[in-house]
């Protein structure tokens, strides 16, 4: 379709698809893609380059120094077992030596109890040897007369050596 301007004639549409213009158009593209190419080859790749290669040597170095705190915490880790484990022996030796140290007290203590106890059995069996003796001559006292007043009572003027001596072979045995 052509539409009619002051009597000349044009053409509508793309000016883009006019083939009269192609060859300056291609110019054109070619120095443009050069440009482009020669600010992103000179200027913003090796910025680009350079960043990356900077995150590469932080991640880099982090990881190292992830890894050395690592081998520092698996130190400390070991130290601090090591300490647990050197004050666990030492409380057990702490407690060993407060329980020798308590049985040798109890033992001492046991052992003047036993004397105590030993001192205190023989002054009691001294004291039941004597109220036994003192018993067995009460009895024997008490047997003699007894026996005098009932040889006495059947009319039989019986010696009192004789019966005192009677009585005493019966007692024995």
């Amino acid at each position: 379709m052509a539409t009619e301007t002051a009597g000349t004639e044009v053409e509508a549409g793309m000016p883009q698809l006019d083939f009269s213009t192609f060859p300056n158009q291609i110019f054109w593209l070619v120095i443009t893609l050069v440009v482009i190419y020669l600010i992103l080859s000179r200027i913003a790749l090796p910025r680009i380059g350079s960043v990356l290669a900077e995150r590469a040597g932080t991640v880099t170095n982090d990881i190292a120094a992830a890894e050395e705190l690592k081998k520092r915490a698996v130190a400390a880790e070991a130290a601090y077992d090591k300490a647990l484990a050197d004050a666990r022996s030492e409380a057990n030796r702490i407690v060993a030596a407060a329980k020798a140290e308590m049985q040798a007290e109890l033992d001492v203590e046991l052992r003047k109890a036993d004397s105590e106890i030993a001192a205190l059995t023989a002054e009691s069996e001294k004291g039941l040897a004597e109220i036994r003796d003192s018993a067995l001559a009460s009895v024997t006292e008490v047997a003699k007369s007894t026996a005098r007043e009932i040889v006495n009572v059947f009319g039989q003027g019986a010696d009192a050596s004789a019966v005192d001596a009677a009585v005493e072979v019966r007692i024995k045995g």
